[in-house]
Order: C-alpha cells, then structure tokens, then sequence
C-alpha cells in the first residue's frame, strides 16, 4: 500500500499516542514489589512489547517477561502458562494472575493459579476469577488477603 517506509514511524505513533499506562498502576506495582516476585504475561508483539516496557521503565519490575511474539503461544493456551511457571520457578498454588479476560482467567485457574479479574468498563465478559478489581489500588488488599 505504500506504506513500508513509514511504518516503523506509524508503528511508533501508533504506540505513543494510543497505548497509555493506568495512572495507578505503577505506584501498586513498586508497592507489591516489596513483598512479592511480579511477572508479565501478555499476549502481544514482541517489538511492541519491548518499547512499551522500555517506555515506561518497567522491566525493572517484574522478575520474569513472558511476552507471546516471543514464545510462540498466546493466552488461553495452557503451554503459555507453563512456560511462566518453569521461568519464575513457583508452584501455581503461590500464583496469582491478574486478567481482564475470562477465558485466559479459566485455563490458568486449571493449572492450580489464583485469578483476579480486572473488570473493565468495554468488555463485556462473564466473570470468573476467585477474585474481582476494577482498579489496581484495589489490588494490594486482594494480594494480602489470598496470601495472608
């Protein structure tokens, strides 16, 4: 279409302008680092996923980055699943995800992992995880009471 030479300018006009972080969700993040291992797992491209962390600074975060560009599998497929288990060498008893996706929430909740359901306004989605937010500073209280 004509478009290839400015497509990488595209692809990051796309990210900077459309994809925006929850203003809260760095504040709870640094705060549950303290007591807890963070992991990302996300259905994304592997390039797109690497400039929105490096953006927003939060590799430093999270001790392990399951991205599914990178390894071949996308949520719900349980083999993703597994690979963040064998990475962050944790039994799923001791895990929690986080997910605003039902069907990502059931398979993972197969596997013996705690789920809490980000519920968002634009998805209609029937509710399953053990747990429900609709907003990361709700997040620390929940974490506290599943491993307390």
């Amino acid at each position: 279409m004509g478009f290839e030479s400015n497509y990488p300018d595209i692809e990051k006009d796309y990210l900077d302008s459309c994809l925006k972080l929850d203003p809260e969700f760095m504040n709870i993040a640094r705060s549950l680092r303290e007591s807890y291992s963070l992991a990302v797992l996300s259905n994304d491209v592997k390039e797109w996923s690497s400039y929105l962390r490096s953006k927003f600074g939060l590799d430093k975060l999270f001790k392990v980055v399951v991205i599914s560009g990178e390894v071949g599998y996308r949520k719900p497929d349980r083999k993703i699943y597994s690979i963040l288990l064998d990475r962050i060498h944790e039994s799923p008893s001791s895990c929690i995800l986080i997910d605003d996706r039902s069907k990502n929430l059931y398979a993972v909740s197969q596997l013996g992992v705690k789920t809490i359901e980000f519920l968002r306004e634009d998805v209609a989605d029937d509710s399953c995880g053990d747990f429900e937010i609709t907003s990361f500073s709700q997040l620390p209280e929940i974490v506290d009471r599943v491993f307390k």
